[in-house]
């Protein structure tokens, strides 16, 4: 590699390292703030954020900085899933009203699952996701439901990050993991019981293309002492059904 495709590289590693410094709930931050989270020197925020401003994809707020209005714009093109998503809206949109509860439509993205659609239940507990966010792949059922049909380097990928737990119910075993992803592959169906939080059960399946490679995941979540998984599952299926067609006739 040459010196400019080495200085290219670096350049942008800082520029994803300012955006991804944003976090949920953030407003304006800093450059010294910025500087903090990314370990960046102060001099090298202020002269980035400036080239970002100028973008679009930062946008000034008396003396903070604020995600610009350009990485909305950006976003809404950036998923290869546009049809997929558009053809959930209504299917998910049924299931939520068919069982007051939280439905989702996810994605794996690495070790973790991306949502990109997150319609809460009115009987349904707050829940951690959220449109755009992320969680470790193992504790949540969409993320379950996704690697019991993704080829195996993906899974020992998960399991090589050690599995953390996010509630006393997280699964952090990679035997056991192993065995629930082999029970999803036979069912079709898979099940996250109080593993992401507390007091929460989900019921996903998985969203496979022609070739029978998984590309999202669609669930419903609620209450442990409330959502019957077993009643849920067939609706969650057929839901999950239906945009397997949508995308095994997505072109490549």
């Amino acid at each position: 590699m040459c010196p400019a495709e080495r200085n290219d590289g670096a350049t942008v590693d800082r520029i994803a390292a300012v955006l991804a410094a944003y976090r949920p709930g953030d407003g304006g931050l800093g450059v010294s703030e910025l500087a903090r989270r990314t370990g960046l020197p102060k001099s090298t925020v202020h002269r980035l954020t400036g080239h970002l401003v100028a973008a679009g994809l930062l946008a000034r707020s008396s003396t903070d900085l604020r995600l610009g209005l350009r990485l909305f714009e950006i976003g809404q093109l950036a998923t290869g899933h546009r049809d997929l998503v558009d053809a959930a809206r209504p299917l998910l949109a049924d299931l939520r009203s068919g069982t007051r509860n939280t439905v989702h439509l996810a994605r794996l993205e690495g070790t973790e699952v991306v949502y990109f659609e997150v319609l809460p239940g009115p009987d349904a507990p707050n829940l951690p996701s959220r449109v755009g966010g992320r969680m470790p792949a193992h504790a949540t059922g969409v993320g379950k439901a996704i690697l019991a049909f993704s080829d195996a380097a993906v899974v020992e990928g998960v399991i090589a990050t050690g599995l953390p737990r996010l509630s006393t119910r997280t699964i952090t075993s990679p035997a056991i993991l192993r065995r629930q992803l082999q029970r999803v592959r036979d069912d079709g169906v898979a099940y996250e019981r109080e593993e992401s939080s507390a007091g929460t059960v989900c019921v996903a399946c998985p969203v496979l293309d022609a070739d029978g490679a998984p590309v999202a995941a669609v669930s419903v979540a609620g209450w442990s002492n409330r959502m019957r998984p077993d009643r849920v599952a067939p609706a969650v299926r057929a839901a999950a059904l239906t945009l397997s067609r949508v995308a095994a006739r997505r072109p490549d």
